[in-house]
């Protein structure tokens, strides 16, 4: 359990870019992470293999307990999250944002000047997440309403809200945590 294996607020979970030997665990995770939405083991792995400069993995004793897909946006200066993923066992010791911090500090993303994700209303974990994440690092969010239930998911799925937060231009954030 990785919260116990964490104290006094500190947790030093080992953070890197994920490969394709870690697909299928990025997968289980996902899966044990209701109410994320899976995606076959065969587009993790891809996530894993093919955009590993854009995503990371958090790993505690050889177990991955937090995971983070993302990718620069074709034609912007934007970074797209796309699914964060922590453990239910991992929960509560801020890990999404110390993998966010970790991943908008790589040089792999040094011209993005903003974060987007998307995020549904009643997801209250990802809301307290982006914008606690924004706060620490002096980020401007807004949002507005992106991928729309009737329009894009034929009624299927909730409405998406695309979320944006400035970045701050290079410095290193680790230390913001």
């Amino acid at each position: 359990m990785p919260k116990d294996r964490c104290t006094d607020s500190k947790c030093n979970p080992n953070l890197r870019k994920p490969d394709a030997n870690d697909g299928a665990a990025i997968w289980e995770l996902i899966r044990a992470c209701k109410p994320l939405d899976e995606n076959s083991m065969y587009a993790n792995l891809i996530q894993a293999d093919h955009f590993s400069d854009t995503c990371v993995v958090a790993e505690m004793d050889g177990e991955i307990i937090g995971w983070i897909s993302g990718h620069m946006i074709p034609g912007e200066d934007a970074f797209f999250v796309w699914q964060v993923a922590v453990s239910p066992d991992a929960r509560g010791i801020g890990l999404g944002k110390i993998m966010l911090l970790d991943l908008i500090d790589r040089d792999e993303i040094r011209d993005a000047t903003t974060l987007k994700t998307t995020i549904t209303k009643d997801n209250a974990a990802s809301w307290g997440l982006f914008r606690s994440f924004a706060d620490d690092i002096g980020g401007e969010l807004t949002d507005t309403p992106h991928f729309k239930k009737d329009a894009h998911f034929d009624g299927a799925h909730d409405t998406e809200h695309l979320v944006s937060i400035t970045l701050p231009r290079r410095m290193k954030l680790r230390s913001v945590a």
